[in-house]
C-alpha cells in the first residue's frame, strides 16, 4: 500500500518507518526542512532501541521517503496518518491547531478518495473536528478514523511490530476493509484488531495512559506508607503483583511518572471531563501525588546534610524520564536539578543518551559529565534519578574512590539494601528502609 505520515515526530517516524517495513511505501512529510534533508541522508533524529537499522533498510529500499512538499507527499497515498504535536495548553486541553491545520490543507489538495487517519493523542471528538476541517475545502469522498497509538519509549519498535492490540475507530466499511489489509501483518498472532465508533477509539488512549499513571501513584503512596509503617515497598509489591487481577507491570515505585503521555494525558482527560461538567476525582489525586513524588528525595537529602545543601555538590546519574530513551519531558531529573541548585547545591550529571537534549533546555545550570563515574568527583553524594541499566550493577570501588562520602539517595531502587550498608554506605531509597551507616 501507499501511505503518508503527516510529521516525523517519535511517534510519526516510528510509525513511518515500521508501515515500511512490512512493504508499503511510505512518504513522510515535515515542515522543518532541515530534518528532512537529515532523515533524507539517513540521519535519524530520534533515540529508540531498534529503530535506526529498520530507517536505514527501508530508506536504502526506497519504501521511506521524506519531503516538506505536503501536495507531493499524499498525492499518491491511499492512507494518510496524522502525527502531529498536540502539546498540553494552560489549562490542560491539548491544542489542535497543528491537527486542524493540516486537515484544511487536505480538503484543498485531495484529488481522490483517501482515509485520514488520527494517530496523533486527541480528544474526544477530534475525528469530527477533523472531518469537518477537510470538508470544507474537500470536492471528493474521504473518511476520517481514530487509530491512537500506543508505544512505550524504549521498545516502541517492538510495541508497534508485536501490537498488544490495534484500536480502529471508524463507522465506514471501506475505511475499515483498508485498515485490516494494512493491519494484517502485524495481527498474524492473533492479537485482536478493535473495531469500534471514533469516540470509543478517541477515549481508550486516555483512558489506558490514565489508568497506568493511577498505578504508579498508587504504589508511590503505598512507598510513602511504607516508609512510616517500617514495611518495604519491594516486599509489597510482589505480594500484590502476583495477583493477576492486579499484575505485576506498572507497580514499581520511585520518583514519579514523566515523559510525552502519561503527565499529557492524564491532564487532558481532567480537562475533558471538566468541559462536561464531570470532577474526575481519581485523576485529580494522581496528578497531585505525581507532583509531590517527584521532589520526594529532596527532603531526604536536607535531613542528611541538616538542612542546608548551601556549597554541597551532588553527581546525578540520569536525566531522561526513563531509561532506552532521550526524552526528558517532564523528567523528574530536571524537578530535582531545579530544587538543588535554588538551595545553593551545584549538580553533575550523567545520563547515556539525554545530555545533549537537557544541555538545550537548561545550559550550563549543571556540569555534563563524560562518564557516570565522572560525574562523581568531588561529590558530596550520589542521586539516581534515571534506571538505566548500567546503573544497575556499578564499580562501587569506583564510587568509593571519587565521593567524598559514602552517600547515595536512590529515587529508583536500583541496590539490594542490605548489600549497600555491607559497603558502609548511608544509603536511602523510595519505600524502603533506609541504610544509616556513615563513613
Amino acid at each position: 500500500m501507499k501511505i503518508a505520515v503527516i510529521g516525523t515526530g517519535y511517534v510519526g517516524l516510528v510509525t513511518g518507518t515500521c508501515f515500511s517495513e512490512t512493504g508499503n511505501t511510505v512518504t513522510c512529510v515535515d515542515i522543518d526542512k532541515r530534518k528532512v534533508d537529515k532523515l533524507s541522508n539517513g540521519q535519524i533524529t530520534i533515540y529508540e532501541p531498534g529503530l535506526e537499522k529498520l530507517f536505514l533498510r527501508n530508506l536504502k529500499e526506497e519504501r521511506l521517503k521524506f519531503t516538506t512538499n505536503l501536495a507531493e507527499g499524499i498525492e499518491e497515498a491511499q492512507i494518510i496518518f496524522l502525527a502531529l504535536p498536540t502539546p498540553p495548553g494552560e489549562d490542560g486541553s491539548a491544542d489542535l491547531k497543528y491537527v486542524l491545520g493540516v486537515a484544511k490543507d487536505l480538503g484543498n489538495i485531495m484529488k481522490e478518495y483517501k482515509v485520514i487517519v488520527d494517530k496523533s493523542t486527541v480528544p474526544v471528538g477530534t475525528a469530527e473536528k477533523v472531518h469537518a476541517a477537510i470538508a470544507a475545502n474537500a470536492k471528493v469522498e474521504f473518511d476520517v478514523v481514530s487509530n491512537p497509538e500506543f508505544l512505550r519509549e524504549g521498545v516502541a519498535v517492538d510495541d508497534f511490530m508485536k501490537p498488544d492490540r490495534v484500536v480502529i475507530g471508524t463507522s465506514s466499511e471501506r475505511a475499515k476493509k483498508l485498515m485490516s489489509e494494512l493491519y494484517a501483518p502485524f495481527v498474524r498472532s492473533g492479537n485482536p484488531l478493535i473495531f469500534m465508533d471514533e469516540r470509543s477509539a478517541e477515549l481508550t488512549k486516555y483512558a489506558a495512559n490514565s489508568f497506568l499513571a493511577t498505578k504508579i501513584s498508587f504504589m508511590n503512596e503505598i512507598a510513602q506508607l511504607c516508609e512510616r509503617l517500617g514495611a518495604d515497598v519491594d516486599l509489597v509489591r510482589l505480594g500484590i503483583g502476583s495477583d493477576d487481577r492486579i499484575g505485576k507491570r506498572f507497580l514499581f515505585p520511585g520518583i514519579g511518572y514523566g515523559g510525552s503521555c502519561f503527565p499529557k494525558d492524564v491532564q487532558a482527560l481532567v480537562k475533558s471531563s471538566n468541559e462536561v461538567d464531570y470532577e474526575f476525582q481519581i485523576l485529580n489525586a494522581v496528578m497531585d501525588v505525581n507532583e509531590r513524588q517527584k521532589l520526594h528525595l529532596l527532603p531526604k537529602i536536607k535531613s542528611f546534610f541538616k538542612g542546608s545543601l548551601s556549597g554541597k555538590h551532588f553527581a546525578l546519574w540520569g536525566l531522561a524520564f526513563k531509561p532506552n530513551t532521550d526524552d526528558i519531558r517532564e523528567a523528574p531529573a530536571l524537578y530535582i536539578i531545579d530544587a538543588l541548585t535554588k538551595e545553593g547545591a551545584t549538580v553533575s550529571v550523567f545520563d547515556p543518551e539525554a545530555m545533549k537534549n537537557v544541555q538545550e533546555v537548561i545550559g550550563d545550570k549543571v556540569t555534563y559529565a563524560e562518564s557516570q563515574y565522572d560525574a562523581l568527583d568531588g561529590a558530596d553524594a550520589l542521586i539516581i534519578a534515571t534506571e538505566w541499566n548500567e546503573f544497575r550493577t556499578p564499580d562501587f570501588l569506583k564510587i568509593v574512590k571519587k565521593l567524598k562520602k559514602k552517600v547515595i539517595f536512590d529515587g529508583r531502587n536500583l541496590f539490594d539494601i542490605g548489600a549497600i550498608k555491607d559497603l558502609g554506605f548511608h544509603y536511602e531509597s523510595i519505600g524502603r528502609a533506609a541504610a544509616t551507616q556513615n563513613n
